[in-house]
């Protein structure tokens, strides 16, 4: 990435007055000084922001080894356009498959656990028991009634009442006791179940990402593009566009069944059947189908560019040729350059190629002229008759007498050749636009 420039601006077209140079020497006039003059005129100016811009492709995609295993087939060459979903790469990984096997056996064992709750009914033992005590406390009702002395069967009566009454008691600290066991039981029931379906959960996310693994073996193209072998070369200028800034060239190979044939170490490409560990690049997918540029804008000038301004990049590898550009979008973040300067990165879409100018690549260097402000029909001066007095933009005016006039102005569009002035001079006055240093107020000027 060259350097960040400075604001500069392109000649100005001037629309119909032409500026009229007299030039003065010391010869023609002994007491006017060596100076010369341009006329006010009427022209359009417009000023130009030159940022160094890199060009970018509409998306790239790497496709990496998911596992550790062999390279088993290379089915795309070099520059080749490839479809979406296109088959593109196979890697062959038993560890990926091993693990796969096990996650299956691990989900099937969890699903036939079932998480079953225990069950232990101990109101219905108590009822059956319940039961039988009335049982027998009715027979011995029945027995004492049968005996014929008094005092005898009320003593034994007596003895039921009491016993039945203990039982009562008994039977109802058994109910409390066998309730909180229940609940007990109930709530171990609910454990156990909720831990079985954790457990069945888990194994079937350890058994989705195993066969997830093993699917991404087979790389397949994420978009439509042209192929490079291996990953990119350069970084991106633009993440958030997803832009590859690198050639499209790759390691090359020679066909053979099954797909290419790449020899081991060229551009970094492992060869078919050689070993990849995980995260390996195979391929990369560039899609070309729209280029654009990424420029750097420097903070002094970013406040003048807007989404929509018009502009022209003029790349290293093609010079003299403009290619027209737009500006869509600019990074609300900076980012520091080399230098250490704070910039913007501003995304602008390359417009139709100017007849017969050559095709870009992604990450070619360039340099974006943003053509920030215009202004049409302007009262303009050539730039070098405006200087700078006591922080004022100043200009030396003949006067209608002949003599030189220092005048504050107010420069408006400034282009590289011609300013704008908005306010301090009227079409048709004459200016000095060289020599003002040898002007003083009062000097005659022809």
């Amino acid at each position: 990435m060259r350097p960040l420039l400075h604001r500069s601006a392109r000649p100005t077209l001037l629309l119909g007055t032409v500026l009229l140079t007299v030039s003065l020497s010391a010869a023609s006039c002994d007491d006017a000084p060596e100076v010369t003059l341009a006329a006010v005129s009427r022209a359009t100016v417009t000023e130009v922001v030159d940022a160094p811009a890199a060009v970018t492709a509409r998306a790239a995609a790497t496709l990496t080894a998911p596992a550790e295993g062999t390279l088993a087939k290379l089915a795309v060459t070099p520059g080749q356009q490839v479809a979406k979903g296109q088959v593109l790469a196979v890697v062959a990984s038993p560890s990926a498959q091993s693990r796969l096997a096990q996650a299956k056996q691990a989900l099937d064992a969890a699903k036939r656990s079932g998480g079953g709750s225990p069950s232990i009914d101990l109101r219905g033992a108590q009822k059956h028991l319940d039961k039988a005590a009335a049982e027998a406390f009715t027979q011995a009702r029945t027995a004492a009634a049968q005996i014929a002395d008094e005092q005898a069967r009320q003593a034994l009566l007596a003895q039921i009442i009491a016993g039945e009454r203990g039982y009562r008691q008994a039977s109802a600290a058994v109910a409390d006791a066998a309730g909180a066991v229940q609940r007990g039981v109930a709530s171990l029931g609910s454990a156990m179940k909720a831990l079985s379906a954790a457990q069945r959960l888990q194994a079937q996310q350890a058994y989705d990402l195993a066969r997830a693994t093993v699917d991404a073996l087979t790389l397949r193209a994420p978009i439509p593009g042209v192929v490079q072998l291996g990953g990119t070369s350069t970084a991106a200028a633009a993440p958030d566009l997803s832009s590859l800034l690198g050639g499209l060239s790759g390691g090359t190979g020679t066909a053979g069944s099954g797909g290419t044939t790449v020899p081991a170490g060229v551009a970094g490409v492992p060869a078919v059947g050689a070993p990849v560990s995980a995260g390996t690049a195979i391929v990369t997918v560039v899609d070309t189908s729209e280029l654009g540029l990424v420029a750097e804008v420097d903070e002094t000038d970013i406040l003048l560019v807007a989404t929509g301004i018009a502009a022209e990049a003029e790349l290293d590898a093609a010079p003299g040729v403009a290619y027209p550009a737009t500006v869509t979008a600019i990074d609300v973040l900076p980012t520091a350059n080399s230098r250490g300067a704070v910039a913007y990165r501003v995304h602008l879409s390359l417009g139709a190629l100017p007849a017969g100018a050559p095709t870009p690549r992604p990450g070619m260097s360039a340099v974006a002229r943003l053509q920030v402000r215009e202004a049409a029909d302007a009262v303009t001066v050539p730039a070098s008759a405006v200087f700078t007095t006591d922080g004022h933009d100043t200009v030396w005016v003949r006067t209608a007498d002949g003599t030189a006039e220092r005048r504050r102005v107010t420069v408006g569009v400034s282009g590289m050749d011609t300013l704008q002035i908005t306010d301090g001079l009227r079409e048709g006055e004459q200016v000095v636009v060289r020599g003002a240093d040898r002007v003083t107020a009062g000097d005659k000027l022809p």
